[in-house]
């Protein structure tokens, strides 16, 4: 299947063959000028090898056209753009379990994962039962295949994690995430039985952000910090993979500033605790 980064990258590939081109040059002198392989001039020409700035800026040079490399950077900051987009459609064509398996393996390559959930329980501290109504739900509302039994194993795979005495995990919950619910009552129960269990426990900092907090910076939105190298940021349609400093550097201010007026220890179990009580399981 085609993505628009396949795609954006075929694109920029046809615009180094039109240049290359103009000039007369056959592949093979292009790799003599620049000292590459030609097997590299043939993958950049067709969009099988995403170039470098460095790389642009060389072939420009080596066409004779340095007028052109600035528009060559910014067809590569437009291909970027399409890799940082991640659509949840061409996601999850196949069902929950290809992203959840991906999931599974940024935990194993991460030692600190830091994240802030805005209206649900974060993936690594679901329950099985309310991970599957979460899947069951996210199926139905996107029209995919209900592979849930798939997504809830590897789910509970990844929480192996929590036991990794390499690794720390550091969340933020706004308390609204202890009231939603997309399950039934007993899973919600459950659930949030688990969430004050895992409350004080070794290498696992939850604070919840109660309801009538002074913020210095709201919670639009959740998100999740990958040590220092990635941020991935959830909307409805598509996911957002974001690897630049600045970009991070962002991210943790928001987390930092939000962590600060959150409750840990036993005021985030008195919190956790209270919404427990309001549930009615008559």
């Amino acid at each position: 299947m085609t993505t628009d980064f396949q795609t954006a990258r075929e694109a920029l590939g046809a615009r180094l063959r039109e240049l290359r081109a103009e000039t007369g040059l056959e592949g093979k002198d292009i790799a003599a000028a620049l000292g590459w392989q030609t097997s590299k001039v043939s993958r950049l020409q067709n969009g099988k090898q995403t170039p470098t700035r460095d790389d642009l800026t060389a072939w420009a040079r080596a066409v004779n056209r340095p007028d052109v490399e600035a528009e060559l950077h910014g067809l590569l900051a437009t291909l970027d753009m399409k890799q940082r987009h991640r659509s949840w459609r061409r996601q999850l064509a196949g069902g929950h379990g290809g992203r959840q398996e991906l999931a599974v393996r940024q935990t194993e390559a991460t030692k600190e994962i830091r994240g802030l959930e805005v209206s649900r329980v974060p993936g690594l501290f679901q329950t099985p039962e309310y991970a599957r109504a979460v899947f069951d739900t996210n199926a139905e509302f996107r029209g995919i295949p209900p592979t849930t039994e798939a997504a809830v194993e590897k789910r509970m795979r990844r929480q192996e994690a929590l036991y990794d005495p390499a690794k720390t995990f550091r969340f933020l919950v706004c308390e609204a995430a202890l009231y939603h619910r997309s399950c039934p009552v007993d899973v919600m129960a459950e659930q949030l039985d688990r969430l004050y269990n895992l409350v004080g426990q070794r290498r696992i900092e939850l604070g919840i952000l109660p309801f009538g907090a002074q913020l210095r910076r709201t919670a639009p939105h959740a998100f999740w910090i990958y040590d220092r190298r990635l941020v991935i940021v959830e909307t409805i349609s598509e996911e957002l993979w974001l690897t630049g400093d600045e970009d991070i550097e962002l991210y943790e201010r928001a987390w930092d500033w939000l962590a600060e007026s959150a409750e840990y220890g036993p005021a985030a179990r008195r919190l956790i605790g209270r919404a427990r009580a309001s549930l009615d399981l008559a």
